[in-house]
């Protein structure tokens, strides 16, 4: 079976060795990623908080904001409300031993899969010819039911690595604009051969995971510096990324509607008309002693679904009730899927420093 390495090796063989090259966390396509912004914002949270140990990353999206913060702190907590974000969080960033050599040797076996030999499953029924062209959607399915089967042979690292493995990858060829909220209409989807290649490690020793209602959270957990970026708009990131969550927690609901969506769970208050109180209730009961929050200023979008729930004022005015807080700005063209446009458009963040 081969030896068990520890994830300092497994780290050190992923960047050193020229040979093989994980694919980076930040790959990943996804809107609101912060993985451009990541300098300015850190090094400004660095500049403007003092004798910092721990960083809590409440809405942590794509987790490049937790990578940044890694080698600076020396506990990290990571959370987001949406289970494939979650399990991605694990895949990357936990310090669990786990198995290289059966990892690897599993995902050649798959890449060495014919799509035209598999059977037709869930996956390739539902998304074929849609979301991924069909040969695709057969082996994607394939694999994650193959998995599932797996479950007992492999640790929790493990299958989170595969898993994760396999999103990031699909990630490259899927039939989209970048997210779920629909497919690109074609009379057919070229056909690109899937190439599973394994993700990168940068992982903590000290990390805490979860997957919960930011609100929740925040009740229950403690640190030094709480980094805040909520979403802003009624675009629902559970809808926007279903196929991912629905492959995180393989349940095989019925799909509905064009986009082929399950029925509506686990969504956001962040979305909604009740935003601008949620992230009221957020800011009161977090126990830390600074907060950094992330904004952009899409409120002025002729789209209604891109307008913001809070206004750059509100936030102002509920960070400055929690502490002494700072203002900075940084023009910045963020990723747009869609047709929408902004001018002057420019990123913000707060910094508090809690009274």
């Amino acid at each position: 079976m081969g030896k068990v390495v520890d994830f300092q090796e497994v780290s050190l063989r992923t960047f050193q060795n020229q040979t093989f090259k994980g694919i980076p966390l930040e790959s990943r396509r996804y809107i609101g990623n912060k993985f451009k912004l990541s300098d300015w914002i850190f090094n400004l949270i660095q500049q403007n908080t003092q004798n910092c140990k721990s960083f809590l990353d409440i809405f942590a999206g794509t987790g490049v904001m937790s990578k940044k913060a890694l080698p600076y702190y020396e506990k990290i907590i990571i959370n987001d409300i949406l289970h494939s974000n979650y399990l991605i969080y694990k895949a990357f960033f936990s310090s669990a031993d786990w198995n290289f050599e059966k990892v690897n040797d599993l995902l050649q076996y798959y890449n060495q899969l014919n799509p035209a030999e598999l059977p037709e499953n869930y996956f390739s029924e539902h998304f074929g010819n849609k979301f991924f062209d069909y040969p695709n959607a057969k082996l994607i399915g394939y694999i994650r039911e193959d998995l599932e089967a797996r479950k007992n042979q492999l640790n929790e690292k493990e299958f989170a690595i595969l898993l994760a493995t396999l999103i990031y990858n699909i990630d490259k060829i899927a039939n989209t604009v970048g997210h779920f909220d629909a497919y690109i209409k074609k009379k057919e989807i070229p056909y690109q051969k899937l190439e599973l290649r394994l993700i990168e490690q940068c992982t903590h020793p000290n990390l805490e995971i979860y997957c919960q209602n930011a609100n929740d959270l925040a009740r229950s957990v403690e640190a030094d510096i709480a980094y805040v970026d909520p979403p802003y708009n009624s675009r629902q990131y559970n809808r926007f990324y279903h196929v991912y969550e629905n492959l995180a927690e393989w349940k095989k609901p019925p799909l509905f509607g064009i986009a082929l969506k399950p029925k509506a769970e686990n969504n956001s208050v962040y979305c909604t008309t009740k935003a601008k109180s949620a992230f009221e209730d957020l800011i009161k009961n977090l126990k830390v002693r600074y907060i950094a929050v992330s904004y952009n200023n899409t409120y002025s979008s002729k789209s209604s679904s891109s307008a913001n729930k809070i206004q750059l004022n509100e936030i102002y005015e509920i960070l400055s009730q929690k502490g002494e807080t700072k203002v900075f700005e940084k023009p910045y063209k963020f990723f747009n899927a869609g047709k929408t446009e902004f001018e002057n458009h420019k990123e913000f963040l707060f910094i508090s420093r809690v009274y």
